[in-house]
């Protein structure tokens, strides 16, 4: 079915970030024609070491959403795969201005665009989780009454409803995955504000004390890049997703305290302590929660196939060899 991607016209928003990135690859390795659009804002994620590899092979445009060339760069493109956005809590609730106009204008910029110049393409975006906030029941479904604890969640909300509507009113083809705790090659690692993976690794690796908030019991499910990609493919190429949202989830929800432990047993060797939890976090926890990816696997035969071990070695592996391009 992948191979339909071939001599596609595709357009990657936050090409240059974690997840965008390792589309792009993916995509060239299925012979698409691939656009990165991507403001290389300072701290959100955009590294251009992500493209090493295949920046020959790509266009790149530095530019923001806002800016008047997306509605060049949407012309003629069959899928955008929409990854751009402010993914912080703490940020989004010390910033929640610089949140909204990303994580908002900036949505509703490239659908207008596509609106005018292209309504025949079809937009994957990027949702989250954190849409859900504080679960009541577990695991969490599509139908969970939506509850953010941060500006983050509720902006992150209008970015996903301002795709389903337009699909409903002016029928362009979008759909929304809610990702969970995505992790792999080519994460931000310069700072914790982006959520506690990318930073428990870099911690491990540097050989660091893991600080874990409260008692380490807080659960989570967790997903390998290559996994999301995939889920991020099949909805491009199956009309069955039209208009539609879907959750992410891994199989084997894991408490923080074993992921770090898993996590310095891969590592060979780590340490940790549980701390209090700041203020500022504690406000925004969601505490236990992993996802009901029922939806998905019904309508595009989509589950996690990289377990937790395999993944965090691979992940260790990328960054003890390309350390210098991301710390």
């Amino acid at each position: 079915m992948l191979k339909q991607l071939k001599d596609k016209e595709v357009l990657v928003t936050g090409g240059l970030g974690f997840i965008g990135s390792n589309i792009a690859h993916k995509l060239l390795e299925y012979g698409a024609k691939v656009t990165i659009i991507d403001s290389l804002i300072d701290g959100l994620g955009g590294n251009l070491f992500n493209v090493k590899n295949i920046e020959k092979d790509v266009k790149i445009v530095i530019a923001d959403l806002r800016d008047d060339i997306i509605c060049e760069l949407v012309h003629g493109k069959d899928y955008i795969f929409n990854l751009a956005g402010q993914v912080s809590h703490i940020d989004s609730m010390e910033d929640p201005f610089t949140d909204l106009a990303i994580n908002c204008q900036s949505q509703l910029s490239l659908l207008e665009a596509c609106k005018k110049y292209n309504p025949e393409t079809k937009i994957m975006f990027a949702g989250t989780r954190q849409v859900y906030g504080k679960p009541r029941y577990l695991p969490v479904n599509e139908n969970h009454s939506l509850s953010p604890t941060d500006v983050n969640g509720i902006n992150k909300i209008a970015g996903e409803w301002y795709h389903i509507l337009y699909n409903k009113v002016y029928g362009i083809r979008t759909v929304s995955l809610r990702l969970t705790n995505t992790y792999g090659p080519k994460m931000l690692m310069k700072h914790s504000r982006q959520g506690f993976i990318a930073w428990f690794i870099r911690q491990v690796i540097d050989n660091e004390e893991i600080k874990i908030f409260g008692d380490g019991k807080q659960i989570r499910d967790f997903n390998y890049v290559d996994d999301v990609i995939k889920a991020f493919l099949l909805t491009a190429l199956n009309e069955e997703s039209n208009g539609k949202i879907y959750n992410l989830g891994g199989g084997n929800p894991t408490t923080l305290l074993d992921f770090v432990k898993l996590l310095i047993e891969i590592n060979g060797n780590g340490k940790y302590k549980l701390v209090p939890f700041p203020e500022d976090r504690k406000k925004i926890d969601i505490g236990n929660f992993y996802a009901d990816y029922t939806k998905i696997k019904k309508d595009l035969n989509w589950q996690p196939k990289i377990l937790l071990r395999e993944g965090l070695k691979m992940t260790i592996e990328y960054y003890r060899k390309y350390k210098k391009y991301y710390w």
